[in-house]
């Protein structure tokens, strides 16, 4: 406990003092939130080390952070790599299970200002009984054993601030891309459908509110919370204060592709779910929902923060890409065949 209290004083003397580098761990740095992140925090000036597996090609590592090679499935491979060393602020970027949860907090207890734990606003209670989603909103989601795993998490790191002290900060993202990522079902099949004139399935009936964030507006935020002490033991979601319905982002991306007039057959999530029920999940226990957030808490910690990149922007950036490199823009004839098992089905429960 000296010790806890060594680096609480060291994280509150930095804070509080006109130099505010930090010594930062990334547990990943090279996942879309991630990456943003890493960037950010050597914008500030921030001691930036990270550690994963080493095999990303997509994001590199930005020059200025230290690396370190470790393997989060192996929690030996990770404590040898970091050996004695204290840092003022943690964040792991891909623990999913309380199990890993554990490891962290056997390995960092005493020697972190600040652990913070990215969590998901998927957690939070499915359907919602109220918008807009607040921080205070409870967590439940009976369809998604992601986002259950996520909320065991959270009630692990709460039950060690509370009886040791742990310093945990928990962050939600909602639905955060890059250039890579295309937030819309089927992935790029469904953009190259668009192109070839073909009808291009959309779940439910499109009217359903979504947020999407783009990863440089949540590392603003995101990195504005590390090293605040006000922040420790607290919880924050950060997304785009944008919330647009289903059929507005399909359009807006098939615009981006040079479609003027995609074809959008609305089809029901659970239909979906049993033609392909890998992507059940993810519909029924997040997308099928309309969310939009209250970013108030956030912007209060990090005065002035604002999302300010909008869909069509994001939309350009990911069609720009992905027809950047022809190696990107991969069909999968699994979902092609499922969209026109779908739209079969629609059709024939049409007629």
């Amino acid at each position: 406990m000296q010790e806890a209290s060594r680096l609480g004083r060291s994280f509150n003397e930095k804070a509080d003092s006109s130099m505010s580098a930090l010594t930062v761990l990334f547990i990943g740095g090279t996942g879309i939130i991630s990456s943003a992140a890493a960037v950010r925090a050597l914008e500030l000036g921030h001691e930036l080390t990270v550690i994963n597996r080493g095999s990303s090609t997509t994001r590199p590592v930005p020059e200025g952070v230290e690396v370190l090679t470790g393997d989060v499935s192996d929690p030996a491979s990770i404590r040898a790599a970091i050996g004695d060393r204290h840092f003022d602020v943690v964040v792991d970027f891909v623990a999913f299970t309380p199990d890993q949860v554990q490891n962290d907090i056997d390995l960092f207890s005493g020697r972190v200002g600040q652990y913070v734990f990215i969590s998901s606003a998927s957690a939070y209670q499915k359907p919602v009984a109220a918008l807009p989603i607040r921080e205070s909103t409870p967590l439940r989601n009976p369809f998604w054993q992601y986002s259950r795993d996520k909320i065991a998490c959270e009630d692990l790191l709460i039950g060690a601030h509370r009886s040791t002290g742990f310093p945990v900060t928990i962050v939600r993202p909602s639905h955060t891309y890059d250039c890579t990522s295309l937030p819309v079902t089927g992935g790029w099949t469904a953009i190259d459908r668009f192109r070839r004139g073909l009808e291009v399935v959309v779940p439910g009936d499109g009217t359903s509110l979504w947020t999407l964030t783009h990863h440089t507006d949540f590392a603003r935020a995101f990195v504005g919370l590390l090293g605040l002490p006000a922040a420790v033991g607290d919880v924050f979601h950060i997304t785009s204060d944008e919330a647009l319905p289903w059929n507005q982002i399909y359009t807006t991306l098939a615009a981006a592709a040079g479609v003027d007039d995609p074809k959008l057959i609305h089809v029901a999530s659970e239909s979906i779910a049993t033609v392909r029920p890998e992507w059940g999940p993810g519909l029924l226990g997040d997308k099928t929902h309309s969310v939009v957030f209250d970013n108030s808490k956030v912007k209060a910690f990090v005065p002035g923060w604002q999302a300010t990149t909008s869909w069509a922007t994001g939309a350009r950036e990911i069609v720009d890409w992905f027809d950047a490199d022809p190696s990107r823009r991969v069909v999968d004839p699994a979902v092609d065949a499922a969209f026109d098992r779908l739209l079969a089905g629609s059709r024939a429960f049409g007629a």
